[in-house]
């Protein structure tokens, strides 16, 4: 679909982070307007026991290579012991609303008898984004037959008076040299109200070939139907993003073939890339995404023109 040129790591966290809470890594990288400006990429940074919690890096939106601003402390912590998200958390997703900035995310814990579990919270911001409450204390998409292990959602649409979720659902592990490895894939549901999601949902994307993950689904509007950017996994170690179109925002095709993007020959994005994330930038499309080791370095960018006439893509901003 579009020809990416890099532009290198632009956050280093662990050269450039504030705080023990910010000692490595910059999880899911989602990007969010604040104005014409600056942008805001929220992700989860962790510190040295691999907890993350979720806080920002500003960058100019005209330069987003250039950091204005990092949090000096996580927007939203950890949950009480015992709750679904006491072992840290990522960026699902962030949408405007009237009653403020809606964030949904990933909430980890770590059991004895599973590497982990994985479910999905909400918070909202009242003050533009530099701190988030929880709503409660308990997942909006928690467990459910078939979604043993993860019930991740990772990309919100508002149409109408409906909201549309994408996610990734996990059953099961995959052991690969005697490590276990979660397997997941990417559905969706249609619901008017977030405290009683339907359980009745669709498949859009299940792995195939030696694949045994596909998620982080990132859905945009494009034309008069949807594009989505994903991450895959498969058995031989590859972790990379693939990208699909839809008509209706169920039924998928995939064309991984014209992501336009490449690994680097050396370097923090060398061996892997994955959970991009776009927004648009007057006549650029900007992708935030990680490297090796799933975003040890931190976070980085790629950027690519839109043609005069773009099919209609609205990334977010």
């Amino acid at each position: 679909m579009f020809d990416w040129t890099k532009k290198g790591l632009v956050f280093d966290t662990a050269h450039q982070g504030v705080g023990g809470w910010m000692a490595h890594s910059a999880l899911t990288p989602t990007p969010w307007r604040i104005d014409d400006d600056l942008i805001r990429v929220y992700a989860g940074f962790r510190d040295e026991d691999g907890v993350s919690r979720i806080g920002y890096v500003d960058v100019l939106a005209d330069d987003p290579s250039s950091i204005v601003r990092i949090s000096g402390e996580p927007v939203l912590d950890v949950g009480r012991g015992g709750c679904f998200d006491d072992s840290g958390m990522i960026l699902g997703d962030l949408v405007d609303t009237p009653d403020g900035l809606t964030m949904f995310y990933v909430g980890f814990q770590r059991v004895a008898r599973a590497k982990f579990l994985a479910f999905t919270g909400l918070a909202i911001s009242r003050d533009g984004g530099e701190r988030f409450e929880r709503m409660q204390e308990t997942p909006i998409l928690d467990r459910a037959p078939g979604r043993s292990t993860i019930g991740a959602v990772h990309s919100v649409l508002r149409e109408g008076d409906r909201w549309r979720l994408w996610y990734a659902v996990g059953d099961d592990w995959e052991v690969i040299d005697g490590r276990p490895f979660p397997r997941y894939h990417i559905r969706c549901v249609e619901t008017d109200d977030l405290a009683a999601i339907p359980r009745e949902d669709h498949v859009c994307l299940q792995p195939r070939g030696n694949e045994y993950r596909i998620g982080r689904p990132r859905v945009y509007r494009w034309g008069d139907g949807y594009a989505m950017y994903f991450t895959r996994g498969n058995t031989t170690g590859e972790y990379f993003p693939g990208l699909a179109y839809s008509a209706d925002g169920i039924h998928w095709e995939r064309h991984d073939e014209a992501l336009g993007l490449s690994l680097s020959p050396s370097g923090w994005d060398s061996r892997v890339i994955c959970y991009p994330s776009l927004i648009r930038q007057r006549d650029k499309l900007l992708m935030f995404y990680n490297g090796n080791d799933m975003g040890v370095d931190g976070f980085g960018l790629a950027e690519t023109v839109l043609p005069r006439r773009n099919g209609g893509f609205h990334a977010r901003g």
